[in-house]
């Protein structure tokens, strides 16, 4: 025991996590970064796609949502599963599955195939994200959580970052190349990394601390009393069959969704709202759709770093999407104005993005045990829904008005719910710093 409480000391236990870090974080950060930038590509695909195949705005919108349909069937029983099997086998398949049937969109060739590709790739793809949560909660005590999350899915906004003008460029340059339309091209570099990905996840990731080779017994040991001793207690749940009776639960699940809606709809018709300001060049349009994903990188990761800092969770989350709101709503009255547009748009899924990486702090310290893969998963099958709805909402409006303003306003009114929802549910679970105050 004395030298786990060497171990303890503060600087030794900031070494100890800055080498976990560094051999954990990079790689779930790369993954995730295909895994958004392969959901979202189609936005881009879009600009050619669409006159291709003859798509109406109305199919793309539940083409691009449909993705959501698969992961949300499936989330569930790869959660499940997750503890049983370990992580290293599940993100594996997972990674090779979803690389394949990615890079395989470039045979779409009308709305069915579309559709059918969609579906398979969120099926491929279920369980990935609140996996990695799982993960991270195995590793990363309460006064951790938020920052790890935070610089994991820091990977979703920077997917934008490099996916955008990457995207962009490979639909421009390639546009007839062996003849193949640029974005057939785009899905196929896209997606082909994933499966190089899933190979090394297999090779190099630790199921858990207990199973790292390159951490002492006593570092492991003590990485498990960082994740345990900070448990608190008799709020956390450890049942999967309490999770599934436990209406605290579901009131997470329909904010998480709350969140979900506008911050898809707005990955996947970034591009289209861009363009509809007068962009037409596409090399342009895509350095133009990254700059909100910069800003949503840097407020993700300053939102989790105060989160933990100061031991708050709930008013982390809730006061930015409040703030999206507010900021979709004057969108529509900027139309015709791209600075304007583009400003409120970047400053609006700065704060989604914000509330997105503080929320998953939450149930991760409520949920414990080998249950919390089943309890994150249940949350996000309910809420993940929400991907599916938001892209297919503005979709429909658009065909129906010709314009995408209303559907602005129906995210806004989204985020602002999901502010009530998140201030609504006032159980807290006390923090590491509140009880080594």
């Amino acid at each position: 025991m004395s030298t786990i409480q060497t171990l303890r000391g503060g600087d030794a236990v900031s070494a100890l996590y800055n080498r976990i870090n560094w051999r954990l974080l990079p790689l779930l950060i790369v993954c995730y970064m295909f895994a958004y930038l392969d959901r979202v590509n189609v936005g881009f695909a879009k600009l050619q796609m669409q006159s291709d195949l003859g798509f109406s705005d109305a199919a793309y919108g539940v083409g691009a949502g449909i993705f959501f349909i698969g992961y949300v069937l499936f989330e569930l029983p790869s959660n499940l599963m997750l503890p049983k099997i370990g992580a290293r086998l599940t993100f594996s398949r997972i990674l090779v599955l979803w690389g394949i049937t990615s890079a395989c969109m470039l045979f779409v060739h009308n709305v069915p195939a579309f559709y059918a590709m969609r579906f398979l790739l969120g099926v491929f793809e279920a369980g990935f994200a609140p996996g990695m949560i799982y993960y991270l909660s195995c590793w990363y005590g309460p006064k951790r959580m938020a920052r790890a999350i935070a610089l994991v899915f820091v990977a979703g906004p920077l997917g934008g970052v490099v996916g955008g003008p990457l995207s962009a460029w490979l639909i421009s340059s390639l546009a007839g190349v062996g003849g193949l339309a640029g974005w057939q091209w785009m899905f196929l570099i896209e997606g082909l990394p994933c499966i190089a990905l899933g190979a090394l996840v297999w090779r190099v990731l630790a199921n858990r601390p207990a199973d790292a080779r390159w951490l002492t017994q006593d570092e492991q040991r003590l990485v498990e009393a960082e994740v345990g001793g900070h448990g608190g207690a008799s709020h956390r749940i450890d049942s999967f069959r309490e999770i599934a009776k436990n209406p605290r639960i579901y009131l997470l699940a329909i904010a998480y969704f709350c969140i979900i809606f506008p911050i898809y709809a707005i990955s996947f018709w970034l591009p289209t709202l861009i363009k509809e300001q007068g962009v037409s060049d596409t090399i342009r349009l895509g350095w133009y759709a990254a700059i909100p994903y910069v800003a949503a990188a840097i407020a993700m990761y300053a939102a989790g770093r105060r989160s933990d800092k100061v031991g708050e969770r709930r008013y982390h989350c809730a006061l930015p999407a409040l703030g999206a709101a507010a900021l979709l709503v004057m969108t529509p009255y900027a139309s015709g104005n791209l600075v304007a547009t583009l400003t409120l748009l970047t400053l609006a899924t700065a704060c989604m993005w914000m509330a997105y990486t503080v929320f998953w702090a939450i149930p991760s310290e409520t949920i414990a045990g080998p249950a919390a893969a089943g309890g994150i998963a249940l949350i996000n099958t309910i809420g993940l829904s929400g991907g599916f709805w938001g892209p297919a909402v503005i979709g429909w409006v658009k065909s129906a008005t010709g314009s995408t303003n209303g559907g602005l306003v129906v995210m806004a009114c989204m985020a602002a719910l999901s502010c009530v929802l998140i201030l609504t549910n006032k159980h807290k679970v006390a923090t590491a710093s509140a009880r080594t105050a």
